[in-house]
């Protein structure tokens, strides 16, 4: 049927536009008109002339629910026809808010506009068919409407980017949150982790006692915000607690890491370094009594024999614990370390100080390649002594570096800093934040509280969770995350231990699956990594929180 009209059509002088919906109607531009007919019938069903103003061979397109039909118009405009459902859309987006800075400044006014009687009455046809293209206009024999639009608007009516909305968390009933319970009212969290299968979470806390969490079997042992976990103990009754070498537990810098398997955790809190058994408690050995002491731990991640250790005198020793021997003492900090991540594919050790300083050292040989100063935003005053973290992104190239002043990401090989988001000033400073397993999510903690979650891609702030969303509200001020962990195989999974000693699991509601939605890209790439303005220059076009 579709070829014998265009036949019919084409005999003419102009070749004519025709478009289909639904694989039931057919709409045709011919001699000033929008011409329908019914995909079984040969008849003309309706015309419409779209309230004057075509060209002799006008351009139409149906969208793809066949509820509105775009027709090219004179003057560069273009018309919007549209059914009874096609209007309940178009009023849906008037509704919702727009964002001003994108919006063309002189944006056309929208005029609706009423087809006469005559076509109205003549295209009820379409609608008695239920037609969801309906002649685009009328329903019922009612007058029906159509909108003139200019094409200057830069994204279609349907562009998400214009609705999208930060996810605000502001009560239990917005997320699953889940205290994770314990007997010993441990001291402040230093340190927190899942274990590489998911099951458990392990927290340091700044007595030097281990806590572990264990979910039960029933579950198939997967840690979740909506069953409590166990904290577990071997029949033997001991506890994992670290050597304190008579120092000060709140002045212990405390640090651990896990090996692969999950069998074992290196762990020091200001003493000696411990080697624990993670089945039975047991303490395998302990080792390099200070001074100096550890302050950072990391396992090399093709031989679990070799461990970076950071110290507080701000050196790196390279050691091997099956031979009892320090391979390696790499220098260049001026203060203690107090972040360390290997590179798998790029063979590298990037270590972090509380000098703000970035150091990249080469695996093979322990040499140093590259070195760099934080950038620190303009506006921020860098305290003396602040920690900074680092962790790679799943690309094994590119690391996240963390400071209570900015996160910021970093290309590895020559230390360039390609993203960066700094909290407005007189707002809280960051106190932690680490990549979801997958790299596509930032979690950030703050001083205040508060939670929020980045778009790794774009650093741009998608969801904010407070702290009433998952804190009695009879807490304290004082109480904030210390340590943010993130589950390694649950992307909407985190752990946040506190400075009250308690753990809370956070994950969305199982209806939502996610922290809130993605923000709009900008410039039509929601992944691209370009380096940020040089320390000094002015950060009004970074993201603000």
């Amino acid at each position: 049927m579709a070829r014998t009209l265009q036949r019919k059509l084409e005999s003419r002088a102009l070749v004519v536009q025709f478009d289909t919906t639904k694989n039931r109607f057919l709409a045709a531009d011919d001699e000033f008109v929008i011409k329908y007919w019914d995909m079984d019938n040969v008849n003309l069903l309706t015309t419409v002339d779209a309230d004057g103003g075509l060209p002799a061979s006008p351009h139409i397109r149906f969208n793809k629910e066949g509820t509105l039909l775009a027709v090219s118009a004179h003057e560069n405009g273009i018309k919007i026809l549209a059914n009874a459902d096609g209007l309940r859309l178009l009023r849906t987006f008037e509704n919702r808010p727009f964002d001003n800075s994108r919006t063309v400044a002189d944006n056309a006014t929208k005029n609706v506009v009423p087809l006469s009687a005559g076509a109205a009455a003549t295209s009820s046809g379409l609608m008695d068919r239920a037609s969801p293209a309906a002649a685009m206009t009328g329903m019922n024999g009612d007058a029906r409407s159509l909108m003139d639009v200019k094409p200057r608007i830069p994204d279609d009516l349907t562009d998400k980017s214009r609705i999208w909305k930060l996810t605000e968390i502001n009560e239990p009933t917005q997320c699953r949150s889940l205290w994770l319970m314990d007997n010993m009212r441990a001291s402040k969290i230093s340190r927190l982790i899942y274990t590489n299968s998911g099951v458990s979470i392990l927290a340091l806390a700044s007595n030097a006692i281990h806590l572990l969490w264990k979910w039960p079997r029933s579950n198939n042992g997967k840690a979740t915000a909506s069953i409590d976990p166990q904290l577990w103990q071997p029949p033997s009754g001991i506890l994992m607690t670290n050597d304190r070498a008579n120092t000060n537990p709140e002045e212990a810098v405390s640090c651990f890491a896990l090996s692969k398997n999950d069998s074992y955790v290196m762990s020091a809190s200001g003493g000696k370094i411990s080697l624990f058994n993670m089945m039975t408690f047991k303490t395998m050995t302990t080792f390099m009594a200070p001074p100096p002491a550890a302050t950072f731990l990391a396992f090399h991640p093709q031989d679990n024999n070799i461990i970076a250790i950071g110290m507080d005198d701000s050196t790196i020793q390279i050691y091997n614990v099956r031979v009892d021997e320090v391979k390696s003492k790499l220098r260049g900090h001026s203060k203690r370390i107090t972040g360390l991540a290997f590179s798998n594919s790029l063979n590298v050790l990037v270590s972090s100080g509380a000098d703000s300083q970035l150091f990249v050292w080469g695996t093979d040989g322990w040499e140093k390649q590259k070195n760099k100063f934080l950038q620190i935003p303009s506006g921020h005053s860098s305290p003396t002594v602040s920690d900074t973290r680092v962790q790679f992104h799943q690309d094994q190239i590119h690391f996240l570096a963390v400071h209570e002043t900015q996160i910021a990401l970093y290309e590895t090989s020559n230390l360039e800093c390609v993203k960066q988001w700094v909290p407005r000033e007189g707002s809280a400073p960051i106190s932690h934040a680490t990549f979801s397993c997958d790299s596509q999510l930032i979690y950030a903690s703050f001083l205040d509280a508060s939670v929020c979650i980045f778009n790794a891609a774009n650093f741009k702030l998608r969801c904010r969770i407070n702290p009433a969303a998952y804190l009695p509200a009879n807490l304290s001020s004082s109480v904030y995350p210390t340590v943010i962990a993130a589950h390694p195989s649950e992307p909407n999974q985190l752990a946040l231990g506190l400075t009250d000693g308690n753990v809370h699991v956070l994950e969305p509601l199982e209806s939502e699956g996610r922290w809130g939605a993605a923000p709009p890209a900008e410039n039509g790439s929601a992944s691209s990594m370009s380096p940020v303005p040089p320390a000094g220059s002015s950060s009004s076009d970074q993201p603000q929180r």
